[in-house]
């Protein structure tokens, strides 16, 4: 299974999302400004996720956030992997093979929902869900293609931070590998000790890194 934040494992080709992605033309700009309102007000939440392979293997797991560009994947109990962001970069420990990889928060699609300094009117656009109540946000720097591109899906939702729930994503990266992550029990607003984005380096001589 590949890290989720560099289109991190190949989902299906058929996504079982109750939504499709079709590619049309940009709409929506207070709907750009909401999202961005969204990622502003989100100052921690937590969440448990799912990710699907395109072998049909769905990994799960507890994802924790705190703005600005903190973001912890703990995977399900067995999943030799984690991913940690301590908000400048992004890093993927294996434990397996005591292999430690590291990018630049900037570098992956995850980038503009964990950095809440990104415009998003200047590199996102709205796409149609053929659902009202839900709202899809593509973002991607044209500028920078190699960096891959996200879908961000929320529910409107008027009791959620700026009246979305951030609903899960689909990142693609340059070689058009495709990753459906799922959110659910999602909690704002709850209290995230900075211990939390440290890690255990399992190279050897490792240390504890934040």
């Amino acid at each position: 299974m590949k890290p989720l934040f560099l289109a991190l494992a190949a989902a299906p080709a058929a996504l079982a999302l109750p939504f499709t992605l079709p590619a049309v033309a940009q709409q929506g700009q207070s709907d750009l400004s909401r999202v961005s309102a969204y990622i502003r007000a989100v100052t921690t939440m937590t969440a448990d996720f799912s990710q699907t392979d395109r072998n049909g293997q769905t990994l799960t797991g507890k994802l924790t956030l705190k703005q600005p560009g903190k973001i912890r994947f703990q995977y399900q109990k067995g999943v030799p992997l984690l991913i940690v962001g301590d908000g400048k970069a992004l890093t993927m420990i294996d434990y397996e093979v005591r292999q430690v990889q590291r990018w630049p928060i900037g570098n992956s699609p995850l980038g503009a929902l964990i950095d809440p300094t990104k415009d998003l009117s200047r590199f996102g656009k709205v796409v149609p869900s053929g659902d009202p109540s839900i709202l899809s946000v593509q973002a991607r720097d044209p500028k920078r293609p190699e960096f891959g591109t996200i879908t961000m899906i929320f529910r409107r939702d008027a009791a959620s931070p700026a009246g979305l729930q951030l609903y899960g994503w689909v990142a693609l990266d340059s070689q058009n590998n495709r990753t459906a992550v799922r959110l659910t029990n999602q909690a704002y607003g709850v209290p995230v000790p900075d211990s939390t984005f440290r890690w255990t380096d399992p190279r050897p001589r490792g240390r504890a890194s934040g």
